[in-house]
């Protein structure tokens, strides 16, 4: 009776899943989240508005464009391009939208 020595196979095994994970990471199909990926960038209030009443508000624009993708507020940053976010509320619920053509 033969003794089979199985470190050879589970070297085999933890080597292949370690490739596969910093392949996929090269490649961009993994992404490991990071705190700073989830940073408030800036802080919305929503201004009610009361039939007959005036409201105010600055002529200078805000530093994000909002698009309504999939039912859901997104925006992009117009300083750092690239930078994207969910717009949320103070309980973390993304504000969702709907598409009306005009």
């Amino acid at each position: 009776m033969s003794e089979r020595d199985f470190r050879p196979l589970i070297a085999t095994g933890i080597a292949s899943i370690l490739g596969t994970v910093a392949i996929l990471s090269y490649y961009g199909y993994l992404h490991m989240a990071r705190p700073a990926d989830a940073l408030l960038l800036a802080e919305y209030t929503m201004l009610k508005t009361i039939p007959g009443e005036d409201y105010k508000a600055s002529l200078k624009p805000a530093e994000q464009i909002a698009q309504c993708m999939d039912g859901i507020v997104v925006l992009f940053d117009t300083q750092q391009k690239g930078l994207t976010g969910v717009l949320v509320d103070d309980k973390k619920r993304a504000v969702r939208c709907e598409f009306s053509p005009q």
